[in-house]
């Protein structure tokens, strides 16, 4: 299925076609690649106003997901019609993830794809609320990061590495 990808924003260059090869890489190794996901690439102004509308934190962040559906943690949806193969829409804080790349000196396209692994875990109900959750959650982002790795060479880490 596909990955639209939608540049929302003019702050940040983004290469389309590394960031769709590495969501769709992801998207297998999650067993998902029947699924549609959507990825918006968003400026600060558009991610502090949906993170203050949907978490009620007024500052603009490197990721947002809308799940399609509600499943627990590591499930894949069971769609009944056809249109329901979507996965839900990535939003990707670029401009905050492109600041944040100029302070640590990281690549820019391979955090796009380490927080484009993240969301795509959340739209599949990992969480990390709690430890234990968070476990859960940064063994599957290690899993498939580790998958997208070897394809293409890089050394890829959890986003949630250092939260518990």
């Amino acid at each position: 299925m596909s990955v639209v990808i939608r540049n929302a924003q003019r702050a940040v260059a983004v290469r389309r076609a590394p960031l769709r090869r590495a969501v769709g890489a992801l998207r297998a190794a999650l067993g998902a690649a029947r699924f549609d996901v959507a990825l918006v690439c968003a400026g600060n102004g558009t991610m502090r106003r949906l993170n203050a509308a949907y978490r009620r934190r007024d500052e603009p962040t490197d990721v947002l997901s809308f799940p399609f559906h509600q499943v627990a943690a590591g499930e894949l949806p069971r769609p009944r019609f056809r249109d329901d193969y979507n996965l839900g829409d990535i939003f990707l804080g670029v401009e905050y993830i492109g600041e944040h790349c100029r302070r640590t000196g990281e690549d820019f396209d391979s955090v796009l794809a380490v927080t484009a692994a993240h969301g795509l875990c959340h739209l599949l109900g990992y969480q990390h609320n709690t430890k234990s959750e968070w476990q859960q959650m940064y063994q599957k982002e290690k899993e498939i990061l580790e998958e997208l790795s070897r394809a293409t060479g890089a050394n890829l880490r959890p986003l949630t590495a250092d939260l518990f």
